[in-house]
């Protein structure tokens, strides 16, 4: 049984970084009941269910929370919550008789989680958006790109998920160790812009110092530095390489049967245009298969870019467990690991049901 056994969870149906994070909550042990609109809207990238990996491990009921009955059954679920996910646009959820006041009200100590991505406050709460515009607003964005090419967008990432997902679970989890001193529950608003922000106070710091610049490419976790980026291998595969201290770059060209002379060199900026192309000429002279084997388990910070289809294959990610297969559908195992409350496997994404037809409301209304 996961750690999360045994805390109760709502989840209002969104998309993006809400089911994300009740799909982490959930595969730590949470149960968790997502309500779902009886007719659902399209909304994000359409799939067929069993696709729909973030929705995997819970149970779906259908409910109009815009009809009095409907209102009433999520109420009934709440009141038995610890916690809810809900991620509309600030003022929806109180417009349906669901928001923060009418929940606590039956249920003082529900954590409430709203997870948006400008924040239930501020000039651009109302607005639409996506996780690039939020993580554009914030720096982020900005950073991450090759010198003279525009930024480049890093999937979502980095907002939806890092800046959004990950801290609504951190949130969320944080307020209920707090309730256990307080007996009360409470809202946690995680806007995706302020987890992004979050996230980038290592480089606000470093810019701060003077040791980031702000032009993309030029830095030394941004591509700017030759050694820390990838490279094309004769096959056309590419490998990456971060020997960032000396004495693993130092590895990197004894391995690689340069001059030694080239890792020294790493120590001056105007002598990077050489050491790049050093590198890139070696590494295209041979497949990626001879330098994952001369390369893999080093000092050297080495591996190879793998793509979806390569990864669960590779060795270490396969004795780990890091990928598992369910449904025929091989996805990521839950992380992180745990010595003694270890997750069961994921159960796949279920089709939505009625309140009386799930057996897990029934459970849940029979504490009630």
């Amino acid at each position: 049984m996961g750690p999360l056994s045994g805390i109760r969870i709502v989840e209002l149906a969104g998309i993006g970084p809400g089911p994300m994070c009740a799909m982490l909550l959930a595969d730590l042990g949470a149960e968790v009941i997502r309500i779902d609109r009886t007719s659902p809207a399209e909304l994000g990238v359409p799939r067929p269910l069993k696709y729909n990996l973030t929705l995997r491990n819970r149970k779906t009921i259908a409910l109009d929370l815009k009809s009095e009955p409907g209102k009433r059954d999520a109420l009934r679920l709440i009141k038995c919550a610890d916690a809810l996910i809900e991620g509309f646009r600030p003022g929806v959820a109180e417009r349906l008789g669901l928001g923060p006041d009418d929940c606590l009200t039956i249920n003082p100590r529900l954590i409430y989680g709203r997870i948006t991505g400008w924040g239930q406050t501020g000039p651009l709460a109302s607005a639409a958006g996506h996780d690039l515009n939020y993580i554009a607003l914030t720096g982020a964005l900005h950073s991450i790109g090759r010198e003279g090419a525009p930024p480049t967008p890093p999937l979502n990432l980095l907002g939806d998920f890092g800046g959004g997902s990950l801290y609504l679970a951190l949130g969320i989890l944080s307020a209920l160790i707090e309730r256990q001193r307080s007996g009360l529950g409470q809202v946690v608003d995680a806007a995706i812009v302020d987890g992004a922000a979050s996230l980038m106070t290592q480089f606000y710091g470093m810019a701060a110092a003077g040791l980031w610049s702000a032009q993309r490419g030029m830095n030394v976790l941004d591509s700017g530095a030759p050694f820390y980026d990838v490279y094309e291998c004769a096959d056309g595969h590419y490998v990456s390489v971060a020997p960032i201290e000396a004495k693993f770059l130092a590895q990197l060209i004894e391995i690689l049967g340069l001059p030694l002379a080239c890792a020294e060199s790493a120590k001056d900026r105007k002598q990077w245009p050489d050491l790049r192309k050093a590198l890139a000429n070696e590494f295209k002279k041979e497949p990626r298969t001879h330098w994952c084997s001369l390369l893999r388990g080093s000092d050297a910070c080495f591996a190879p870019v793998l793509s979806i289809d390569e990864a669960p294959h590779d060795e270490h990610l396969r004795a780990r467990g890091t990928f598992v297969t369910v449904d025929d559908i091989v996805q990521p195992a839950p992380a992180p690991q745990f010595s003694r409350s270890r997750p069961a496997a994921p159960a796949p994404p279920q089709p939505s049901q009625s309140m009386t037809d799930c057996e897990l409301v029934s459970t849940w209304l029979s504490s009630e």
